[in-house]
């Protein structure tokens, strides 16, 4: 299986437990790794036959805007989903950070795996 990546994507979201959190969008940092098989797109050099990044990082951008979430876990939940169906990834694993969010911590957050 071969690698799709898109790093450091920044995206704006309401996240957290404390429903205060949730009252403005904050910045979140994905770094997202796309299971595909990328020999037909290797050989026509066609955009048909691969995953369309710029798609998938505006769909992302719509889908944070539109939801909120408490944990970031059910957050790269969902997007691991959307692009597991939408996109049609083989697989999808994504790390979401918070960064700044503590005292004296660069970032927190979690990556997960799916496979279809």
């Amino acid at each position: 299986m071969d690698t799709i990546f898109l790093e450091q994507v920044k995206v704006q979201t309401k996240l957290g437990v404390p429903e205060w959190e949730r009252m403005m969008p904050q910045t979140i940092i994905l770094d997202i790794e796309i299971g595909y098989d990328l020999r037909k797109a290797c050989k026509s050099d066609a955009i048909v036959d691969t995953i369309d990044y710029g798609a998938v990082v505006r769909r992302i951008h719509v889908t944070l805007n539109e939801h909120s979430f408490q944990l970031v876990e059910a957050l790269a939940e969902h997007i691991c989903q959307l692009i597991l169906t939408e996109f049609g990834a083989l697989s999808v694993k994504i790390k979401v950070a918070k960064p700044g969010i503590l005292l004296g911590l660069k970032s927190l957050g979690i990556i997960i795996e799916r496979i279809k």
